[in-house]
């Protein structure tokens, strides 16, 4: 290990609710290698690629770096051919390539600017040392123009000249950068972490990744694909040896514990650098494994299984009786998905009448509930993206089929509501019509009168006609579920009925007079669904 924590010394000198599977790759060395450093690779346009290597450089006085007396590493640029291998290696263009270190880079999807990491320089090309002399990596950015030239180079806002900072990496939407650095706030030896950057161009103040990236030994190279998953490598979570590459999706406000991908991605020896391009199934890395050409190699590699991190998210409660809270074992629930597509299905427990489902996180569900003799449930329920949320908890209350008030049997659903001056059913009121049409369909005999009324605003004989037009909007939607035209009526009743003191010229509120709006649904001769109770 200590051969590549000397080099990235300079270049930067509980698993809860997630399904995780670390993948499968193949992996090539490339022909590219040197006997000495090769890796850093960054996905460039046209199928191109930059990535660090020795210095080629033809000086009077050979320049080699004191730790490795191996040439400085400078920036190339090389092409992908069909089998992966980088060809037609070159320097790139432009003022990038100075004296020292320049390696590790990451660009915008415009691939008109992009951020590397370099020794630390003043605006004269100087060397510039801390205050115990070390010439500390820093963070740059720079503009690349129409002929692929590297130019306006400028120093990060948060660099300092007493830490390093370096290993850059930027989010897909481009709204976050991710580096390393050991400045002091660090967890342990060097961390991964992560700064804003704004629409007008400024940054935020770099924050830690936090115990479960960053460990006490050395967590460096962040890579973030498209797909939201940080890879990075560490010698401070459990692993083959050395350093090991990771993956942890980033959700929301967390984190998942990170994964190690296995052999052959990892060996005893140190291996990093790992990124992954656009389609998620092919990529590069680099090691100092044995079977390797040189110091450290670049490898090409397939994933032949992607990687795998979901988050997930527990919805759980009880199914009861609405009005008695008394449980009910055996009632069937499901969850459906914003489509309407049952995810999962199961019965409640025949003890406590509990039910569970674990879906995924950052979604939309329906939950359905249903028993014998109790009207069906939904409940939309919503889940974050946010890997350490608690359990959503959600106890379904069932309703029975049916209500006596005074001595009228009804249908016992939630009272059907319509906006003001309107006669078209509202989304809720579906929900609550739907319950109407289950009833129906479980007692084929049964018929129904459907009665709508109106709060007191507005002119009786109006009010009568809009009653009506709301009561025919029920049947019409009832209808259209597929119950026959014969087994269902509808009239409007106006404001003949109001269920408040909110008759005319009295003073109420909008819900007040809301509640007048309404729509119930008698069975016309209770006797023969009694009859034809199973």
């Amino acid at each position: 290990m200590k051969k590549i924590i000397t080099v990235s010394l300079l270049l930067i000198s509980i698993l809860i609710g997630a399904q995780t599977t670390p993948g499968k790759h193949s992996i090539r060395n490339l022909d590219v290698n040197t006997k000495l450093a090769d890796f850093g690779v960054a996905y460039f346009k046209n199928n191109e690629i930059v990535f660090a290597s020795p210095s080629e450089k033809v000086t009077i006085i050979k320049r080699v770096w004191n730790e490795n007396q191996q040439p400085f590493l400078d920036l190339y640029l090389g092409d992908i051919d069909s089998t992966g291998q980088i060809i037609n290696k070159r320097p790139l263009k432009g003022d990038v390539n100075r004296k020292e270190h320049e390696a590790m880079v990451t660009f915008t999807n415009d691939y008109k600017t992009v951020y590397f990491s370099a020794n630390n320089y003043s605006e004269k090309n100087k060397s510039i040392k801390s205050s115990k002399g070390f010439d500390n990596i820093q963070l740059y950015k720079a503009s690349i123009n129409a002929l692929g030239e590297w130019t306006n180079i400028e120093k990060l806002p948060f660099n300092s000249d007493e830490f390093q900072s370096g290993l850059p990496t930027l989010s897909k939407d481009e709204t976050k950068l991710y580096f390393v650095s050991d400045r002091p706030e660090s967890i342990g030896k060097t961390d991964i972490y992560v700064v804003d950057i704004h629409k007008d161009g400024t940054y935020g103040e770099p924050e830690n990744m936090g115990p479960r990236i960053n460990t006490e030994e050395r967590e460096m190279f962040p890579f973030i694909s498209d797909d939201n998953i940080l890879y990075f490598s560490s010698n401070g979570h459990e692993g083959y040896g050395r350093l090991d590459v990771f993956a942890s999706k980033i959700f929301d406000n967390t984190v998942s514990e990170p994964i190690n991908l296995g052999e052959p991605i990892n060996s005893t020896r140190d291996d990093f650098a790992y990124i992954l391009d656009g389609t998620l199934r092919k990529g590069y890395f680099a090691s100092n494994r044995k079977e390797g050409k040189g110091d450290d190699d670049i490898y090409s590699f397939n994933q032949d299984e992607k990687v795998f991190i979901e988050c997930l998210q527990t919805v759980k409660g009880v199914v009861r009786d609405k009005d008695t809270h008394e449980l009910l074992p055996g009632s069937m629930v499901s969850i459906l998905d914003s489509d309407g597509n049952q995810l999962q299905i199961t019965a409640a427990d025949e003890e406590d009448a509990t039910y569970s489902f674990d879906v995924p996180c950052n979604g939309t569900y329906t939950l359905v509930g249903s028993n014998p003799k109790y009207l069906t449930e939904k409940i939309e329920v919503k889940t974050v993206n946010d890997i350490e949320q608690p359990a959503i908890e959600q106890n379904i209350d069932l309703a029975t089929e049916f209500i006596m008030v005074g001595d009228e049997l009804l249908v016992n659903i939630d009272v059907i509501y319509f906006d003001f001056d309107k006669s078209n059913i509202r989304k809720d009121a579906a929900e609550e019509l739907d319950k109407v049409v289950d009833v129906m369909n479980r007692y084929p005999e049964m018929k129904i009168a459907a009665s709508s009324y109106t709060d007191s605003r507005g002119p009786a004989s109006y009010n009568m006609r809009l009653s009506d037009r709301r009561a025919k909007s029920s049947v019409k939607y009832i209808i259209s579920k597929g119950i026959d035209a014969d087994r269902i009526t509808g009239q409007g009743f106006g404001e003949t009925q109001l269920v408040n003191d909110c008759g005319d010229g009295k003073k109420c509120s909008e819900a007040e007079h809301q509640l007048n709006r309404r729509t119930k649904f008698k069975v016309v001769e209770p006797i023969k669904v009694k009859k034809g109770e199973k």
